[in-house]
């Protein structure tokens, strides 16, 4: 079983920032064999690009459409799913990112059961979705 990503935490400047934009649910999106591997792992084994980075991306509802867009454009079988922004605690550090909006990080383990909802979704090659009716 492959390992989840190399979670070391923020930098010191990050954890002493304590920016909290006011969201209820992060939304992460990968391939839906990852989703059921980390199912049957019971914690979120990372995408390749949390594993490189060291941390979990995710974003904002309203970060979600153009990050499926850019990223995920004409691909099918992937799982969206939200995770509560309460149940993360000083994981969830914001950081800035595309032109310097903050998009949400998770640094830590990511437990299964800390996964409100998801939803095996397919984004058309112009980045067209249909986002489940809980993307709030």
């Amino acid at each position: 079983m492959e390992a989840g990503p190399k979670l070391y935490g923020p930098p010191a400047i990050l954890r002493s920032r304590k920016v909290k934009p006011a969201v209820e649910k992060i939304y992460k999106v990968c391939q839906h064999h990852l989703f059921e591997a980390s199912v049957a792992a019971g914690r979120f084994l990372g995408a390749p690009i949390d594993t490189t980075d060291g941390y979990i991306h995710f974003s904002t509802a309203e970060q979600l459409r153009e990050t499926l867009r850019l990223y995920f454009a004409g691909q099918t079988n992937l799982t969206l799913f939200s995770v509560p922004c309460a149940t993360l605690g000083d994981r969830l550090v914001w950081e800035p990112s595309r032109g310097g909006a903050l998009f949400p990080h998770v640094y830590g383990d990511l437990a299964m059961d800390e996964i409100a909802d998801s939803a095996v979704i397919a984004v058309a090659g112009d980045g067209r979705v249909d986002l489940p009716e809980w993307v709030q």
